[in-house]
């Protein structure tokens, strides 16, 4: 049976989502059933509308399913992005996860795996302090954090972040380049392939 992975973002101008496409491309070539979902808008449509890539990207993504607590139930595991707010997480994708205490308090979201993958403008702008408070959620929630390491030429290639994919939006806003697209695909593929020895022991034991 194949694993099942969510893919939930949240994104303004489409660095972010570029990146979720990728993870969820590496989880399908490791074989997972997915679901890309972006979490639900909060800003008002006059700033959306201030912003031409912001607003342009809105109206290019209505297609794309927004998340549910239902898709935390399906997954076997889930991978999260955001871009740095701060150094901290998007309002958007933490009210999303502020929703989850019915399923955490009935131990639904435990023994899941998950990790976090994120944008920023500058290389210093935040990324992992970003990743590590998305992670605290997780800890909380009960889950396995996978995270990237230095497990693969394609994490070095990409910057050589540990805590998660992340990607430094070039000055032209051209959005992520090829190495951190590979070393989103391959954390689509770790994840998944952790998720299936984990659901592989239970099926064992």
């Amino acid at each position: 049976m194949a694993v099942k992975v969510a893919v939930i973002y949240y994104s303004a101008t489409g660095n972010v989502y570029k990146l979720a496409q990728a993870v969820e491309e590496g989880a399908r070539e490791a074989e997972a059933e997915t679901r890309l979902r972006k979490v639900h808008e909060l800003a008002p449509e006059e700033a959306i509308k201030s912003n031409q890539g912001w607003h342009d990207h809105f109206m290019e993504t209505q297609d794309v399913p927004e998340a549910q607590l239902d898709d935390l139930e399906w997954a076997d595991a889930y991978i999260f992005g955001t871009p740095t707010r701060f150094g901290n997480v998007s309002a958007q994708l933490k009210q999303f996860l502020d929703t989850t205490g019915g399923l955490w308090f009935q131990g639904k979201l435990t023994d899941k795996v998950v990790g976090g993958f994120t944008s920023a403008q500058n290389a210093h702008g935040g990324q992992e302090s970003t990743l590590l408070s998305m992670y605290n959620v997780f800890m909380h929630w009960g889950s396995v954090i996978v995270p990237t390491g230095y497990t693969s030429d394609e994490v070095f290639a990409a910057g050589g972040n540990p805590y998660g994919v992340s990607s430094t939006d070039p000055a032209d806003g051209s959005g992520p380049n090829e190495q951190e697209l590979a070393a989103a695909r391959y954390q689509g593929r770790r994840i998944t392939e952790k998720a299936a020895i984990l659901a592989g022991s239970r099926v064992q034991g």
